[in-house]
This record gives C-alpha cells, structure tokens and sequence, in this order.
C-alpha cells in the first residue's frame, strides 16, 4: 500500500534536501469548473491535465447523474454535454467532501428547472450554506437548506432574474454559483467582491462561449448557453506550496515545479513568502487557455518571521495551514491577521492547526481572527491528527522534514481528496516518507 493511502497514517522523518523536478496534478478549483462548464455546453468538450481525486470525482459523477456523459482516461476527460438541458437525478446527488463542488452545483442547478437534493459527508454538513442560499432565493431559485447547512433540496421553479449583489464575505464559491445560475437567468447578473478572490469562473466561462465584463472587483455576466471547448489544466499552485515549503526548510534543497497555475488570484503566498526571505523563482512564463503557467525554482533559505495582513487572506486562503508551520520554523514572530474563514474549512483550520503545532513544540496564540507565531523552530517531531482535513494532513507531514524526529499524521487518507499523489511525489523529491 502506498503511503497515505486508505486511512493509514503517513509518518515524514527529516533527513536530506528535496531536489529535482516534478510536475503536479492539475488545479482541483479549474478542473471542478470545466467539468461543469462542459457538461452544461452543446457539445463535445475535452479537458486535459485534470485532477483525478475524490473531490472531482464527485463533481464528475454528480454530472454524470444530471445527464451529461463523461469519460475519463489518462489524465483527459472527454464531456458529452447536455446543452443545460439536466434530467433529474434518480437519488440525492452525494458531494463527499467537495465544499466547491457542493456550492458551484447550488448555482448550476437553481435555474436549470431540476429537482435535487445535494447532501454531502459529515464534514461537509457542518460547512455554512446560507451565503449560497440567500442570494440564490433572491434570484428566484426555490432552494431550502437543513438549519443553515447540506442537505439543500432545489425545487424546479422558474427562470430566475439577474441580481446585482455585494458579496459580504470573500468567497470565490459563493461568486462562481451566482455567475453559474446566472447563465440561467433573464437578466444579467453582477457580483461584486469585497476584495479580489480567484477569478477561474471568469476566466473559464468564455472559453465556452459566455458573455462576461469586469470592472476590478465586479463581474457581470449575461444569460447564455455555453459551447463545447477543449481546456488544459495547469498545476495546482495550492499543491504546489507544499513542496515550496518544504524545499524552503530543508538544507541544501533545490526543487523545480513545472507547468504550475499563477493566477494572480491564487499566488498571494508568493510575495508573503519574499517577505520571510525566500528564494523562489517564476519562470518560463506562458498560458494553457486563459490561465497564466510558469515552472517554479525553489532554494532553502533562512525564513524569518512576517505579518499578514487581513486584506491578503483571500488570495493565500488556502494556504494559511502550511504558512502556519512556515511561521513557526522562522525565526522571529509572526501574526497573520484576517484568518477567521478557516473556521469553515473542512474542519475549523484554526483549532487544527493549533492542536498539531501544539504536539510540535510550538505555540499558537489565538486572539479573535488573528494568529500569532513566536517562531524559532519546529522543537519536536510526534504523532499528530489530521482532523479530517487534507490541508491540515498536508502541512503537517511537511513539518517532519524541519522536525528533530519524525512526524506521524494520523488518518492521513484524506489527503486524497485533492492530491493523491502527494506521498509518492514527496518521495520521489528525495523525502523520507512512510506508513504509521
């Protein structure tokens, strides 16, 4: 059995530098929204580079239950679109632990006149749905959810209107369903973001043919039917940081990440992390469709501490678990202001991450939405708990490479929900990686 596979836990001992280079699976966020954009076309549409993990799989066959004919083989997916035209599934449609999946399908789904429940794991049950819910209601859509939470039932209803809608919290899920539903409606749609969230609904939907403006941090989009397209997936940059951090705490590491998304969006840890001292640079700078790729070079460095500031949250959103340990193993403070959305995470972040740097010799001072960081290294390895959250399993395991002994992740099969190769790939840098 591979490392991290099953529910096995995944034991990361410190040891040498990671080097090479490596090439990594396909965004999960862009590889969610092409499957949905191609299963709503006229048409044959081909996605290459995608993600093949659980929480795409779940999108694929949620789809797949709506009428769309999908098949994937060798790291390409090939779309039998339906033309919007969904048939009701015979069942409630399970996302697993798919949040983006959940979400985007919430919007799919509220104008196309199909009745459905979408439910999900216990994990995804406890993550809040009424930023979703309301705005949809307000479109037309006729959906309820259970106390604020999945399961949400749809009911057929008919056509929405547009909306013109401030969203209150920064979210690139809530935005993308509105847009999605908006396709559906009879009058365009405009979302404003309060600050500038990852824009791959924008950038994908007029590779499909749709009409969209956008004016800084509004997007407007007008009702339309998609067209089939062919979509190259670059590298996920989420992925990608772990080895980043990894390479950056191990001595004497040189890493190469090729093919890897640098959506402006989504690459707000990169001038965090020149900030602290690293050595990273972009290069062979080129596009698949409408994204920015580049090959990522990483030298160790000596980090020191950083404070981030609430406006920068949204683009490093995902990251914030493995800054976490970076910020523990540079020298000097650290406070990263802002961090309450990781509360609604696949597990609340916060209390995640707090209880396994807590295992590793390291305090974490909670005040509010604020985190504070004394640094001055990662002071012991031991075994530590994933609390259901891939992120969280993730960042931990790297912190073994910076520990005096090893790290052992406990239920650490969650990391396959969004990168199912990391174990392997860890390996291959040059890693100490096993089962516990």
């Amino acid at each position: 059995m591979n490392p991290a596979s099953g529910a096995t836990g995944l034991r990361v001992a410190p040891g040498g530098p990671l080097a090479g280079t490596l090439s990594l699976p396909g965004d999960k966020s862009i590889t969610h929204r092409a499957l949905i954009c191609g299963a709503l076309a006229t048409g044959k549409s081909m996605v290459r580079g995608v993600l093949d993990a659980a929480d795409t799989r779940a999108t694929a066959n949620a789809l797949a239950n709506l009428g769309a004919h999908i098949e994937w083989q060798d790291g390409t997916v090939r779309i039998e679109g339906t033309g919007a035209r969904l048939v009701p599934p015979p069942q409630p449609l399970d996302l697993g632990n798919s949040g983006t999946g959940l979400r985007l399908l919430s919007g799919v789904l509220a104008g196309c006149g199909v009745g459905v429940t979408l439910t999900g794991d216990a994990s995804l049950r406890r993550r809040p749905m009424n930023r979703i819910t309301d705005p949809l209601a307000a479109m037309g859509a006729a959906i309820s959810s259970t106390q604020g939470h999945a399961p949400l039932v749809l009911s057929p209803c008919v056509r929405l209107h547009g909306l013109n809608y401030r969203l209150p919290v920064a979210s690139a899920q809530v935005k993308s369903a509105l847009l999605l539903a908006g396709l559906g409606a009879e009058s365009p749609t405009r979302v404003e973001d309060p600050f500038h969230t990852r824009d791959h609904t924008e950038r994908m939907l007029p590779v499909f043919g749709a009409r969209i403006e956008r004016d800084g941090i509004s997007t407007q989009l007008w009702p339309g039917t998609l067209n089939a397209a062919t979509v190259d997936v670059p590298g996920d940059f989420s992925s990608a940081v772990f080895f980043m951090a990894g390479a950056l705490m191990a001595p004497g590491s040189h890493l190469v990440l090729n093919g890897v998304g640098i959506n402006p969006t989504r690459t707000g840890l990169l001038p965090v992390l020149e900030r602290m001292g690293a050595s990273i640079e972009v290069r062979h700078r080129r596009e698949y469709g409408a994204e920015p790729v580049a090959d990522l070079h990483v030298l160790s460095a000596a980090l020191q501490g950083v404070r981030i500031e609430a406006r920068e949250i949204p683009g490093l959103i995902d990251e914030l678990p493995m800054l976490m340990v970076l910020a523990a193993a540079a020298e000097g403070p650290s406070v990263i202001e802002g961090a309450g959305e990781l509360r609604y995470k696949e597990s609340d972040r916060i209390a995640a991450m707090r209880d396994g740097l807590a295992v590793l010799g390291v305090d974490m001072e909670v005040a509010g939405d604020t985190l504070h960081l004394a640094g001055g290294g990662l002071k012991r390895g031991g075994r530590v708990a994933s609390a259901g959250d891939h992120r969280v399993a993730m960042a931990l395991a790297i912190a073994g490479l910076a520990t005096p002994s090893p790290v052992s992740v406990d239920d650490a099969g969650w990391i396959a929900t969004s990168f199912p190769e990391f174990a392997s790939l860890l390996q291959t840098a040059g890693a100490e990686v096993g089962n516990s």
